[in-house]
């Protein structure tokens, strides 16, 4: 049976000093600068009054109760909603129930607002324009470069990522080009930023995006209306179809063992 063909490609081991080593120091220096400007630019954060907390911890309630609906009983589960959904509907949890049903003010004249906008885009710069400087950096003096092999195999569909800015079609896909290595180090640092920064750090791009994702992360803006968010919630709720884990998990449990 004939062994397939090793694909050698000869490198000078300069490339480690001179290109993968500065590349991952590069990264892990910008990382560390970037927590540390985050931590300047962060503005202190104001107490937010009771009624407004309230508001917004209400919303997350309810979005947790759909979320976990499934590990509680069915008599549980309908008397939460029940209650939630009468309470958003009644707006129980808002702030200002005055201002119920009154086009929301704008933004732009809040300056409360325009603080947390001004907070957002000091941070998207100071994630951006770092990135953006590596990246050309990279490109003005190691693009087409292939710097390392990948001691396991992997399929195809990884060639895209990891070989950047080189254009072999014959390739082995586990060599990592220069541009694909500045990637990898850009969303494969957050352990080193931990080790070095703790872990509540600011220097992964990554985690905060994720961070942004969360379902009570922005979910209640100065520019939305707590009101129809609510109300919102309540139809979700109204619409869900509750099924508990338990349910039938005797006969399951029989089946399984007599199996």
């Amino acid at each position: 049976m004939a062994q397939p063909v090793v694909q050698t490609i000869h490198r000078d081991p300069a490339l480690f000093w001179w290109i993968l080593l500065p590349i991952t120091v590069v990264m892990i220096l910008t990382g560390i600068l970037r927590h540390y400007a985050m931590v300047l630019l962060q503005n202190t954060p104001k107490k937010q009054p009771l009624p407004q907390i309230r508001q917004q911890r209400s919303l997350v309630r309810g979005v947790n109760l759909r979320t976990n609906a499934n590990v509680l009983s069915p008599s549980s589960f309908q008397g939460r909603k029940a209650y939630m959904v009468q309470a958003y509907q009644d707006g129980k949890f808002l702030a200002e129930p005055e201002n119920r049903g009154k086009p929301r003010p704008n933004p732009m004249s809040d300056p409360a607002a325009m603080e947390g906008m001004m907070g957002m885009m000091k941070g998207n710069m100071a994630m951006m324009i770092p990135q953006t400087l590596i990246m050309g950096w990279i490109n003005a003096f190691f693009s087409g470069f292939v710097i390392m092999k990948l001691p396991f195999p992997l399929t195809p569909q990884f060639k895209s990522m990891l070989q950047s800015g080189v254009g072999t079609r014959d390739l082995d896909v586990r060599w990592v080009s220069s541009l694909s290595w500045y990637f990898l180090t850009l969303f494969g640092l957050q352990p080193v930023y931990n080790f070095i920064l703790g872990s509540n750090n600011s220097a992964n791009q990554v985690t905060q995006q994720m961070g942004q994702m969360n379902p009570g992360a922005g979910m209640m803006g100065p520019e939305q209306d707590p009101d129809k968010l609510f109300l919102s919630e309540a139809e979700n709720l109204e619409v869900l179809e509750h099924r508990w884990i338990l349910d039938g998990v005797e006969e399951r449990l029989i089946a399984k063992l007599t199996s």
